[in-house]
């Protein structure tokens, strides 16, 4: 029987660290997972607490919105004039979506057919590759090296020579998983730019609330014009520890936006609505959780710099997101990232992603996830010092 939508994705790489996880796990080893990006804090009490009252009234049973109950989209209208001070109209700016991954997927269904292309920045999460490939559009890989305005330069380049012309441009900052940041003027110049050559920008603000030192990550949406030629995908996921809960939501340019309720209302029928009300209650009443996350998440990144530096591991800190995006050493690079990843797991019971499952740019890399407590990571740096006697 032939699958031919998914005959041409390649082996998902993940799947090795995972097997061998498992297979040392078996053997009694104590494994530190900062692999996958799954994160591990406790969901906001208050979300709980109206969870489980919305569940107990069975008028919540039933089919909900699609587009997302209104008052939800009210309370993320006002969250982004509370953090970003931008303001959207959340009858027409504003979609829920179930997960910023679904909400991404069917998006580029709306935006992109056969013929098509998209530029994408490499390394990157798998489905910012793959949402544009699974709607049939070509994609066009954009190297992430040396910062946000040698990417932008190199993106412009490929544009100027691209036959057809990208109708859509993917953009991710802070960004999984070089942790690559950009600031307000950055996203200015690429408004500009899509303004100027009718591109639409989509923007997956994952991340929108975990930047260190100081740093605030930008909406594109705070840009002026942004509206004209952009739309931003939010997540609860991180902001809000609220993983598993699958709470999302697309704003921006009203055609957009409608264009994507008018695919949903075809797919689905909205998240359970008891979530949509916990999720209302927690974006208008914990506006102070995610700056706590953000805390725990610098400490913790802290932690696994300074363990990584004092054994001659370097890297840059990364400015946000939950990761860090480590070069092979030296003395290793040669393994390339899926054999050292590998090799971590097996002989210093610490799993990391292998840079190459983000694309072949990444293969030199391996990302570490902060989703262990700081003791934890204490422990995976001395194990890693012991297993990487190369470094000395």
């Amino acid at each position: 029987m032939e699958f031919r939508r998914i005959t041409s994705l390649p082996p998902y790489v993940f799947t090795i660290i995972d097997s061998l996880k498992i297979q040392r796990r078996r053997e009694g080893a104590d494994i530190i997972d900062l692999g996958f990006g799954n994160p591990d804090l406790p969901s906001p009490e208050i979300a709980v607490e109206k969870l489980a009252e919305a569940a107990r009234n069975t008028r919540n049973h039933r089919y909900s919105m699609s587009r997302g109950i209104p008052k939800l989209r009210e309370a993320i209208a006002g969250y982004y004039r509370h953090r970003f001070g931008v303001g959207v109209d959340p009858e027409t700016e504003v979609i829920n979506t179930i997960g910023a991954k679904e909400g991404f997927s069917h998006l580029m269904w709306t935006l992109l057919q056969p013929g098509d292309a998209a530029l994408v920045p490499s390394p990157s999460y798998p489905i910012h590759i793959y949402g544009p490939l699974f709607s049939g559009a070509e994609v066009r890989e954009i190297p992430l090296r040396g910062g946000g305005e040698a990417f932008f330069d190199t993106l412009v380049d490929r544009w100027q020579y691209s036959w057809p012309k990208p109708r859509v441009i993917v953009l991710s900052f802070p960004h999984n998983p070089t942790t690559t940041c950009v600031d307000l003027p950055w996203m200015q110049r690429i408004v500009d730019f899509a303004r100027e050559n009718e591109v639409v920008l989509v923007h997956d603000n994952a991340y929108a609330d975990l930047g260190y030192d100081g740093f605030r990550p930008p909406s594109i949406l705070q840009a002026e014009g942004a509206t004209e030629c952009a739309v931003e995908l939010f997540s609860m996921t991180k902001s809000f520890s609220m993983a598993g809960w699958r709470i999302a939501f697309l704003l921006g340019n009203a055609e957009v936006i409608a264009a994507l309720a008018k695919l949903k209302s075809y797919l689905d029928y909205g998240t359970f609505q008891p979530i949509q009300i916990a999720a209302t209650v927690t974006l208008n009443e914990a506006r102070d959780h995610p700056e706590q996350v953000n805390q725990i998440y610098q400490g913790r990144r802290d932690t696994l710099c300074r363990g990584l530096q004092r054994m001659g591991w370097h890297m840059d800190p990364p400015g946000g997101t939950m990761f860090a995006w480590a070069p092979i050493p030296e003395p290793y690079a040669e393994m390339g990232s899926i054999e050292f990843a590998s090799f971590l797991v097996k002989d210093a019971d610490v799993a990391t992603s292998p840079g190459v499952g983000f694309g072949p740019d990444g293969d030199g890399f391996v990302r570490f996830a902060l989703i262990e407590n700081e003791q934890r990571i204490n422990q995976a740096t001395r194990n890693l010092r012991r297993a990487l006697t190369k470094l000395g």
